[in-house]
């Protein structure tokens, strides 16, 4: 029986827009010439396509036949090891967890990301301290799965060919160096989709080349929308996955089943499959008093193009007479859409994030909820650095299911 039955099989513009990484203009275009016809009358529904209309794309099709209960029960032949580099305040972690890794190592050198890995597992051995001050030798050969986020660096070349050497003195070369000291079967790096574009690719290019010169090959590269893993949440993350050489013959990756539906802000904030009771209060910002009295006006999923004209001026100020959409500006969230992909801070004016239907920013408790953290992971320090810990992280559904693949493909080189 195909469980998505039971859930409501309508979707938005907006949703399918977001599913298949194209624009909403390409939806009312789609309309247009027949390729994708509305079934309701989009002015009285948000939602006026139907399910059966979307089989005929491959990315709803694999919804439509999730796995993800099947995945689920993929469980490790031995205890896998984990070491983890800039680990932040533990989504990928805690999804690897889930997933069936046993972190052995992580690193980080944000003191108050630090305090939140050891509240809330005393056992993670956390090593806080900057990366190149890290000697991992006396972990080489012990450990399954290296991980990290690494934060990206411009490189300086004219033309030629980059080698591990040429790179020294960056987080990536970094990374390289643990992997090389490490040697761990398996390594996953991750990163903001941009990298693919930076310098018109040739960034990842150098990159992808540094880590097979080291000994590794790439199985899989490409970047997975959070969306479709049980995440109510638009992100998007680069993932690079390489096994040693030594072990490819026997390796093979999988891609992880998405989620059966595409879970929004009422599954993040209120009782049902993602959470068990609604979101606790928590503390958040808030908005001076004329922000708030102007951001009534926004409507729920729509931003300062929907204010008045006079409050659109008074808002923009100098930018309303600038070019580009400036879509994040004045941005109120939709309780029938994941969340737009979350920042440092919800109140930043380029890239707001404020409740579907209270005039205020989400709390830190809703922040963390779109980013699937249990509601038991208490995140320390100021508000200011728990929307930053909760902002920089990877979804933690995210990690556990591209964990499932991992030890699946572990599992088969292990024998």
């Amino acid at each position: 029986m195909n469980i998505f039955n039971s859930f409501d099989d309508c979707f938005s513009a907006e949703t399918i827009a977001d599913t298949l990484s194209v624009s909403k203009r390409n939806i009312e275009s789609w309309a247009k010439n027949g390729k994708l016809v509305p079934i309701l009358d989009p002015q009285l529904h948000k939602k006026p396509y139907k399910k059966e209309q979307l089989t005929q794309f491959p990315e709803f099709t694999a919804m439509f036949n999730s796995s993800w209960k099947e995945q689920e029960n993929i469980h490790p032949n031995k205890n896998y090891s984990l070491v983890e580099l800039f680990a932040g305040a533990g989504g990928l972690a805690l999804g690897l967890e889930k997933a069936g890794f046993k972190s052995v190592f992580l690193n980080e050198k944000d003191k108050f990301a630090c305090q939140t890995l050891r509240f809330n597992r005393p056992e993670w051995n956390v090593i806080e301290d900057d990366i190149t001050n890290v000697d991992f030798t006396h972990l080489e050969g012990k450990v399954d799965l290296l991980t990290g986020g690494f934060p990206c660096q411009p490189f300086s070349f004219a033309g030629k060919q980059l080698g591990f050497e040429d790179i020294r003195g960056t987080l990536v070369f970094e990374m390289a160096r643990a992997i090389k000291e490490i040697q761990p079967k398996v390594f996953l790096a991750e990163n903001v989709k941009g990298l693919t574009e930076n310098d018109n690719g040739r960034t990842l290019e150098i990159i992808i080349s540094i880590l097979e010169e080291i000994g590794y090959e790439i199985v899989e590269k490409d970047v997975y929308k959070a969306l479709f893993y049980k995440t109510p949440q638009k992100r998007e993350r680069l993932i690079i996955i390489g096994v040693r050489k030594d072990l490819i013959e026997k390796a093979k990756f999988e891609k992880p089943s998405p989620y059966h539906r595409i879970l929004n802000l009422r599954d993040a904030f209120k009782a049902g499959e993602l959470y068990e009771d609604d979101v606790p209060n928590s503390e958040g910002q808030k908005y001076p008093t004329r922000k708030a009295e102007i951001m009534s006006y926004v409507p729920e999923g729509g931003y300062w193009r929907d204010l008045p004209l006079e409050l659109q001026i008074e808002y923009m100020k100098g930018s309303f007479h600038l070019g580009g959409g400036k879509t994040g500006m004045a941005r109120r969230l939709s309780w029938d859409e994941p969340s737009l992909t979350l920042t440092c801070a919800p109140a930043q004016k380029q890239t707001e994030r404020c409740h579907p239907s209270e005039n205020r920013p989400l709390t830190t408790k809703e922040y963390a909820r779109i980013q699937t953290f249990p509601d038991n992971w208490r995140f320390q320090g100021s508000s200011t650095q728990i929307y930053k810990q909760i902002g920089n992280a990877v979804p933690v559904n995210l990690a556990f299911a591209i964990g499932k693949s991992l030890i699946k493909m572990l599992n088969k080189i292990d024998g």
